[in-house]
């Protein structure tokens, strides 16, 4: 088995409901996953206690992961803020 580096950013938002159903959001999810292909994963959910998206990506670079991540929370944070 293969570990990568994990990276985890937490969002914190007004609220957690839609996030789901939001197009920007998905569309950002979507390109994050193209652009890691086979070799990753990301996961977007909502925390179970408190107001926060979490956004989790794994992946061979931990550069491409910071970016992927940023990009992802920041669409959340402008749409779900």
């Amino acid at each position: 088995m293969t570990t990568y580096p994990q990276l985890l950013v937490n969002v914190r938002v007004a609220t957690k409901e839609g996030w789901e159903k939001n197009e920007a959001i998905s569309a950002a999810i979507a390109k994050g996953e193209a652009e890691l292909g086979n070799d990753g994963r990301i996961l977007v959910r909502p925390s179970g206690t408190e107001p926060l998206i979490r956004v989790m990506a794994e992946g061979p670079d931990q550069a491409q992961l910071d970016r992927i991540c940023n990009e992802i929370a920041d669409v959340v944070k402008k749409e779900q803020g």
